[in-house]
C-alpha cells in the first residue's frame, strides 16, 4: 500500500473520529497531545467531569492528577477521577479543549472556565461567555463546521 493511500485513510478516519483507536499508545499521546494547557494542566485544571456532573467549573487538585493524552488533568475528587479514567473520551471537552467557536472557525483560541456548555453530553468550551452566545446561536452548524476543521488544526 502506498504511503499516501495509508495517509489519506487515517485522514479519513480523524475526521470520524476512529483514528487514534488504531494507532500504537505513544503515536496516540503524540496525535492528541494538542490539549489546551494552562499552568501546565489540561483545561486549565479544573475538573472536566464536573462540569457534566454539577453543570459547573470546579478546580482540580493535584492530589487527584492524572496523565491522559500527554496531557495532565486534575479532579477534585478520586471518584471524580475514577469516572474520568474509566471512559476519559466521554468527559474530556471536545477540540482538545479549545475554544469551540474558534475551531468553527478555523484557528484555535484559549476558553474561560466559564464559558462552557454540555450538548449531547459532550463538553464545549468558549474563549468567553459572549464568545459562548455567539457560538449558541447555531450549535449544530458550529459543531460540524469545528469536527471538519479540528483534524487540521490538532497540531497547531
Amino acid at each position: 500500500m502506498h504511503r499516501r493511500t495509508v495517509l489519506a485513510g487515517m485522514a479519513g478516519l480523524a475526521a470520524l473520529g476512529l483514528a487514534t483507536a488504531t494507532l500504537t499508545p505513544a503515536a496516540q499521546a503524540a496525535q492528541s497531545s494538542a490539549w489546551f494547557t494552562k499552568g501546565g494542566h489540561a483545561i486549565g485544571g479544573y475538573d472536566p467531569v464536573a462540569y457534566h456532573t454539577e453543570n459547573r467549573p470546579v478546580k482540580g487538585t493535584a492530589d487527584h492528577a492524572l496523565q491522559w493524552r500527554g496531557a495532565t488533568w486534575l479532579f477534585a475528587s478520586q471518584d471524580n477521577r475514577a469516572v474520568f479514567e474509566a471512559d476519559p473520551e466521554r468527559f474530556a471537552p471536545q477540540y482538545g479543549g479549545y475554544c469551540a467557536y474558534a475551531v468553527a472557525n478555523g484557528y484555535t483560541a484559549k476558553t474561560d472556565p466559564d464559558a462552557f456548555s454540555v450538548v449531547e453530553g459532550k463538553l464545549y468550551l468558549n474563549y468567553s461567555r459572549r464568545v459562548r452566545r455567539i457560538w449558541e446561536r447555531d450549535v449544530p452548524a458550529n459543531i460540524s463546521a469545528a469536527n471538519t476543521n479540528w483534524p487540521g488544526l490538532r497540531g497547531q
